[in-house]
């Protein structure tokens, strides 16, 4: 039982920064790129990141529906919207 706790008490920690992280990531884009890497706009996305994030901080660990829900929002951000974003803002390597 202490196993259980204390690593839903870690991902529950590690999950609050990287909320954080992709909000801010995506405050600091260009509202053009996120069209042009043909995702959703650049307010829908901090909906998206900024409630993502706002329900990891308030609900307390991973054994909430909300929280995984929350922590889908920013990981998908984080894995696929980013790298297609920051490709686009970098351009061509020729």
């Amino acid at each position: 039982m202490e196993l259980a706790f204390w690593t839903l008490l870690i991902i529950w920690g590690a999950g609050i920064p990287v909320g954080i992280y992709a909000f801010v990531h995506a405050a600091l884009q260009r509202a053009d790129a996120f069209t042009a890497a043909d995702k959703l706009s650049k307010p829908a996305w901090l909906g998206i990141t900024g409630g993502g994030a706002l329900v990891l901080i308030l609900f307390r660990g991973p054994m909430t529906i909300f929280w995984i829900a929350g922590m889908v929002a920013v990981l998908v951000y984080i894995v696929d919207v980013r790298p297609k974003v920051t490709e686009v803002q970098k351009g061509s390597s020729w």
